[in-house]
């Protein structure tokens, strides 16, 4: 999938609220970065940690409170 196909569905996970999406993107991205296991169904051995996150999020793999 796109980059752009998949921020939309990503989006939509997220009500649009893109400064959700941007923050939840960076702290997952960040767990990541500092070893938590990726939750894909799919080898992501040569992807970004940003890219992991946002296909997480885009597939509803992971939950984001909507609220603060």
């Amino acid at each position: 999938m796109r980059t752009e196909e998949l921020t939309a569905k990503a989006l939509e996970q997220l009500d649009y609220d893109k400064y959700l999406l941007a923050n939840s993107v960076g702290k997952r991205a960040e767990a990541i970065g500092n070893g938590a296991k990726p939750v894909l169904d799919f080898d992501t051995s040569g992807m970004k940690h940003t890219d992991i996150a946002l296909q997480e999020i885009a597939e509803g793999k992971i939950i984001v409170s909507l609220e603060g």
